[in-house]
């Protein structure tokens, strides 16, 4: 399986929630979700727990806890050489569903018009 291409998620307006998420994180945080992006980057959909695990309705999580705050990123694939970061959340017990149908959401206005919710690709 090729490395998958990792791309953030943006409204039509251009705001990503993704980058607005990241940016607001601890360091801490930021560097292990970043090591968890370069995971997701490296094996794609091979990419199982602990590190990611399937929601529903096509939406992943990736998944990075520390001392006991559980980050993660909601993403989906474009094809098979595309993961696609639609959003950050901190969770509790279980991602919400609210969370989950956002993503969903998200999908939908991706696959129908990819170039104009492109915001930018994670090197």
């Amino acid at each position: 399986m090729p490395p998958a291409n990792l791309i953030v998620f943006c409204e039509a307006g251009g705001a990503s929630p993704f980058i607005d998420w990241f940016g607001a994180l601890p360091n801490h945080a930021k560097d292990k979700v970043t090591v968890r992006l370069r995971r997701l980057r490296e094996l794609g959909h091979e990419l199982r727990r602990p590190e990611a695990d399937y929601l529903r309705d096509g939406i992943w999580e990736l998944r990075a806890s520390i001392r006991g705050v559980h980050y993660r990123v909601l993403y989906f694939f474009h094809g098979r050489v595309a993961a696609v970061m639609a959003q950050g959340l901190v969770k509790e017990r279980r991602v919400p569903d609210r969370e989950i149908e956002i993503a969903v959401r998200r999908k939908a206005l991706f696959e129908a018009d990819p170039q104009r919710h492109t915001r930018e690709e994670i090197r």
